[in-house]
């Protein structure tokens, strides 16, 4: 992932995935995901070359962009802490972990620590509902988070 290419050197990489996939049954999704995985997130220069290339507005692009949580417009800090905002999370003391985390780490979701330690996402079910609140590190998951758990977790993203 090189997050700091030259302009030139994204739109020829976003061309590439594009024609890589672009053959597939509604293609933008998995060239959303390529993109991102070879950025580390979507590139604003890379929405009108994939809108061209499907032929699709930029409009409908940046839209599916900013729907799905999944997706990213700014690079993501080293570490990325999601916090289960899911019913079951939220019942069982996941808003109260969720306001401990932005203040440890000193930012609100979708915020990235000012060192680039640490993004801050709210997702909406890890599927772990019997063990929550839950959260995952970095694509690790962890159950039944407590304040020690969570105190753990930022300090071991904040390396």
């Amino acid at each position: 992932m090189n997050i700091h290419l030259p302009r030139a050197d994204v739109t020829e990489r976003t061309l590439a995935i594009v024609g890589e996939l672009k053959r597939l049954e509604g293609p933008l999704i998995p060239i959303l995901h390529e993109i991102q995985d070879e950025f580390g997130y979507v590139p604003e220069e890379s929405l009108p070359v994939i809108a061209q290339e499907l032929n699709l507005s930029r409009a409908e692009v940046y839209g599916v962009v900013t729907f799905y949580h999944d997706f990213r417009e700014h690079p993501a800090g080293r570490h990325v802490l999601k916090l289960c905002r899911a019913e079951a999370c939220q019942s069982m003391g996941g808003d109260r972990l969720a306001e401990r985390a932005k203040g440890l780490l000193g930012i609100d979701f979708h915020e990235t620590t000012p060192d680039g330690a640490v993004t801050l996402e709210p997702v909406y079910c890890l599927g772990l509902c019997s063990c929550s609140p839950s959260a995952m590190l970095d694509g690790e998951l962890h159950a039944r988070l407590d304040e020690a758990v969570l105190d753990a977790l930022v300090a071991e993203a904040r390396q």
